[in-house]
């Protein structure tokens, strides 16, 4: 695939389903070779290689756990040993556990803390000197406005939101000595499987609090992204929110 990111290699994690599949599509299409990060689903992180492949692109599906940062260091390696290098790191991969607070376990807390927030770390930090070898790159991180506006039963998953904020703002003014460009975005609620299950008037209430009138696409978060790694040099700390105005602020 011939485009702007010819010869760029991205990362993209959670990249099998939802947002990060339309990510890793989207960035393809763009002509960057892409290692699509899976947990458990083989098979869906395969088909979307194969999709990629079919296009004329290159790609490579990777198992790691992002919350063990060992995993996670030897898929960076494995990255740079199949595709030849790492330019773009979309640090999309996340998990949710709901529960009131007062209901919440200790478990259910660390889980999300984990992948959402020790994943941030586990994947960037050996990341970061090789672009910051290959002369500079993209680090993303896909948040959400729920780190931004919090919500009941969500106090884990808005806490590890709000963390990857501050992971964005901070890690950028550190990324710019080594021309790491590093942004964030922060989608409301977009029709993946997370909100799949719930029920026709849940989804109906989430629709009435946003402005546009309907609930967000993935390929609209991947569109973001695209804008970022192509035209977005100038740009860095930045959060960019993608919420159909649920969230003007």
């Amino acid at each position: 695939m011939a485009g702007p990111l010819d010869g760029r290699v991205a990362l993209v994690t959670g990249g099998s389903r939802g947002i990060g599949r339309a990510i890793a599509l989207e960035l393809a299409g763009q002509g960057a070779a892409i290692a699509v990060n899976y947990h458990s689903n083989a098979d869906a992180a395969q088909a979307v290689v194969a999709e990629i492949e079919q296009g004329g692109g290159r790609a490579v599906a990777l198992q790691a756990d992002i919350a063990d940062a060992d995993q996670s260091e030897a898929m960076v390696k494995q990255v740079v040993s199949e595709l030849g290098a790492l330019h773009i790191l979309v640090n999309n991969a996340g998990t949710t556990a709901d529960r009131t607070l007062m209901r919440m376990s200790r478990d259910e807390w660390r889980k999300v803390i984990a992948t959402n927030v020790d994943g941030l770390y586990n994947v960037t930090q050996p990341a970061w000197s090789l672009m910051a070898d290959a002369g500079g790159g993209h680090v993303i991180c896909i948040t959400s406005i729920v780190g931004q506006t919090g919500r009941i039963g969500l106090v884990n998953y808005a806490t590890s939101k709000a963390a990857a904020i501050g992971f964005v703002r901070a890690a950028a003014r550190e990324g710019g000595r080594y021309n790491i460009r590093v942004n964030g975005i922060a989608p409301g609620f977009v029709d993946t499987d997370m909100i799949a299950g719930l029920h026709d008037e849940q989804r109906e209430g989430l629709v009435k609090e946003t402005v546009v009138g309907r609930l967000g696409q993935p390929e609209e978060i991947a569109k973001a992204v695209r804008y970022i790694v192509t035209d977005g040099d100038w740009m860095t700390g930045e959060i960019l929110n993608l919420n159909g105005g649920m969230f003007i602020g």
